[in-house]
């Protein structure tokens, strides 16, 4: 069933025309944006900072000319947006926060963005899902990022890289169009979903054939795998890899020592989100950088003034290159530390010390299979009536689902989750979905958006670790 993944496409063909014609032809700007990116990271910090105004003015002067709501609120703060601004200038605009994109949206679109403006919505894994809309542009920002990431651990564009990633209940045309542009640039995903023993032995066996530089996923899947392969004794031979990378929330120590061990490999973090993109990436020397030429980070307190570096602040960002739907000043929720340290390498990019992102449980469908959260998740995230949600499961097939409704929310908005859940859970299940005005945090005040009280058997219980509260 996994033959024939060792004989894919030559790195150089994926590198140098494959993957550009594919980018070229989707009118994304990804290998010029990345040349630039080359340049610009050996940037002084005065000079990053120089280039962050410099697009600063030219995403306020894109949201005034095309969006009423930020067009007001330019306006209300006294900015001038044709002419130059500053850090300070941005710092004059109130914040925004999610709330604002829900009840606001189509007011903040460019819908004639050049290259198209495209729907999508967040992963909800803030248990508010947020629909929005991205350009070309913005694609070309998070692409070529992470490709520069890469390449900070010796991974070019076109090596052979497996994703260890969620994946729909059915493959559409679409779906199988991608799986195609998968392979024939060198990009192998194995479906974070279906983490059953069985598919977990599948996806080693295709690990090994396919002979990866690089491996990238869900830091809790990548730990589980791990910890599956550790548990069967299996001992993984692959002389390319150069580095594991996480993604989607926080990498726990515990969870790097077993992806290490396992894969024997370096292990570095990824920060970012679906609404603001990419954002930065952990480097061979052990520092998180941020890509300063897409993002200008505010770290603040609760009143929102600037935290000094190495005290934990919420994370507001500004995306730089988000035209099509512009997020200025926007309250992510994620809490991070800055340090004040210079990236040891000599880039211009500013470094973060911590990121205390949101973790979420698995879930276990009535087969036994393990799934990361996001795969109940995505169900929510889907339905339009849906402004806050928690998903409970009790027991294998006992789950409760409590949904803040907005204005939007119909009676077949609990027939399309029921009928989601029971497509990735089994038909087995008992659904519990209640509507709340609000929903609790924990005992501990922390939010959580998916609990499991069903406990993994022990040969993968290193994967869930109770020693981070």
């Amino acid at each position: 069933k996994r033959q024939g993944y060792g004989q894919m496409i030559k790195s150089s063909l994926a590198r140098h025309l494959i993957y550009p014609l594919h980018e070229r032809l989707m009118k994304r700007p990804t290998f010029p944006y990345l040349a630039e990116l080359e340049r610009s990271q050996w940037l002084s910090r005065s000079e990053m900072q120089k280039l962050q105004e410099e697009k600063l003015a030219s995403i306020l002067k894109s949201a005034y000319e095309h969006c009423p709501w930020y067009k007001e609120r330019i306006n209300t703060a006294g900015i001038d947006p044709a002419g130059p601004v500053s850090l300070e200038d941005l710092r004059r605009l109130p914040i925004m926060v999610k709330q604002d994109a829900l009840i606001h949206g189509e007011q903040m679109v460019w819908h004639a963005v050049p290259g198209g403006a495209f729907k999508y919505n967040t992963g909800g894994s803030s248990g508010q899902p947020l629909i929005f809309y991205y350009g070309r542009r913005r694609q070309a920002s998070d692409a070529a990022g992470r490709m520069r990431a890469r390449r900070w651990w010796g991974v070019e564009p076109g090596d052979r890289e497996v994703y260890l990633w969620g994946a729909p209940v059915e493959l559409n045309k679409t779906d199988r169009i991608k799986t195609l542009r998968d392979r024939m640039i060198n990009q192998l995903v194995l479906n974070a979903f279906e983490m059953s023993p069985a598919a977990m032995d599948e996806y080693v066996q295709a690990i090994q054939a396919f002979k990866p530089q690089c491996i990238y996923g869900y830091a809790s899947s990548l730990a589980l795998l791990a910890a599956h392969l550790l548990d069967r004794k299996t001992e993984l031979r692959l002389p390319r890899l150069k580095v594991v990378c996480t993604t989607g929330e926080p990498l726990f120590d515990y969870q790097r020592k077993l992806i290490n061990t396992a894969f024997g490999s370096p292990v570095a973090n990824e920060f970012g989100s679906r609404d603001i993109g990419f954002t930065a990436h952990e480097t061979p020397e052990a520092q998180m950088l941020l890509i300063s030429e897409s993002i200008i980070l505010e770290v603040l307190d609760e009143q929102g003034q600037p935290v000094p570096p190495g005290e934990t602040g919420e994370a507001v960002m500004t995306a730089l290159e988000s035209f099509a739907q512009p997020f200025i000043r926007y309250r992510t929720g994620d809490m991070v530390r800055m340090s004040d340290e210079s990236c040891r390498a000599g880039r211009g990019l500013d470094v973060i010390a911590e990121v205390l992102g949101r973790s979420t449980d698995f879930v276990v469908r009535s087969d036994g299979t393990i799934m990361h959260a996001l795969a109940v998740i995505y169900v929510l995230r889907a339905v339009e009536g849906v402004a806050e949600f928690k998903i409970i499961q009790h027991a294998l097939y006992d789950f409760q689902v409590l949904v803040v409704p907005n204005a939007s929310w119909q009676d077949s908005s609990r027939v399309e989750i029921e009928k989601g859940l029971y497509k990735r859970l089994g038909d087995d299940i008992h659904i519990d979905l209640q509507l709340m005005d609000s929903i609790p945090a924990e005992a501990s005040g922390k939010h959580r958006y998916v609990v499991s009280h069903v406990s993994l058997s022990d040969d993968l219980k290193a994967a869930t670790h109770t020693q981070v509260n």
